[in-house]
């Protein structure tokens, strides 16, 4: 079965190939599919922001002749304490052109006089996979943590290293350590249920 992610996030892409390696999914980038573009995501929630670009890349597929299952996802950090920010602006939060690293140093600094016990948030992510036929079907993971007072570990990406899971940091679990909890794992294992379903 042949899956393109509908991404150019390069993280992503390794997560998920990662975890469906042992499924008999095929997972191609939409770049390794001829597909170029950068879709904007205008949406106002995951799901939402999912489905714009699944649909897009589904449509540049279908209209180049390739008819196979597309996947995208939309995913980010929710904080407690910021009543739910960044959400669905976790990228953009720290500005358009801001890295890891200036996302962290905003997420300490806003967080920094927040107490513990007071510091839960979580990872969502939202899947939106269209089938050749066109239909659409969303699956939504989440993961419970908390914000950390400092960035540890160096594995991950995002706001990895301030997100506190089981006395670690996702950025301080091994990629397998990770993919067995996250977010995206937990939208994975659902879109993986729905093919065996229907197979």
């Amino acid at each position: 079965m042949k899956l393109i992610l509908a991404t150019n996030n390069q993280n992503k892409l390794r997560e998920i190939r990662e975890m469906l390696e042992s499924t008999g999914v095929s997972v191609v980038s939409q770049s390794e599919a001829g597909i170029s573009c950068e879709v904007e995501e205008t949406g106002t929630t995951f799901a939402e922001n999912a489905a714009i670009k699944a649909e897009v890349i589904w449509a540049m597929a279908a209209a180049n002749g390739l008819h196979c299952y597309v996947l995208a996802d939309d995913s980010g950090l929710s904080v407690d304490a910021l009543n739910g920010e960044p959400g669905v602006y976790s990228h953009r939060w720290a500005g358009e052109h801001a890295t890891d690293a200036d996302r962290i140093l905003k997420m300490l600094s806003a967080m920094k006089a927040v107490p513990d016990g007071e510091r839960g948030a979580h990872f969502a992510c939202n899947m939106c996979l269209i089938e050749p036929n066109g239909e659409k079907h969303h699956f939504e993971g989440r993961v419970q943590g908390e914000i950390l007072h400092e960035a540890r570990g160096t594995n991950g990406f995002g706001y990895d290293p301030v997100f506190g899971y089981g006395g670690r940091s996702f950025a301080e679990l091994s990629a397998e350590e990770k993919n067995a909890v996250s977010h995206r794992h937990n939208a994975l294992m659902q879109v993986l249920d729905y093919f065996r379903s229907i197979q």
